[in-house]
């Protein structure tokens, strides 16, 4: 699954210094959660977090297939521990 997305959007957003290191299907709240996980090689701010997950959105909305019956998505950042 990651790979396919990766295909997908990878091109699109790494003008903003992004990359998709993982997506997965999950269960949260009796909702089907497909994730689209991104990294950098920087910390990820809010609003590249927000110009990141615009372009990914029309890209999925292209290819909804991906998405199976999934009830949201969820566009976040990995972790990178803490800033000292």
């Amino acid at each position: 699954m990651k790979e396919q997305v990766a295909e997908l959007v990878n091109e699109s957003i790494k003008e903003l210094g992004v990359f998709v290191s993982d997506a997965y299907f999950s269960e949260e709240e009796n909702k089907k959660v497909f994730n689209i996980e991104l990294d950098s090689e920087e910390i990820i701010d809010l609003n590249r977090i927000t110009d990141a997950s615009r372009i990914i959105n029309k890209i999925m909305d292209k290819n909804a297939s991906l998405l199976e019956d999934a009830d949201e998505l969820d566009i976040f950042s990995k972790e990178k521990g803490d800033i000292e």
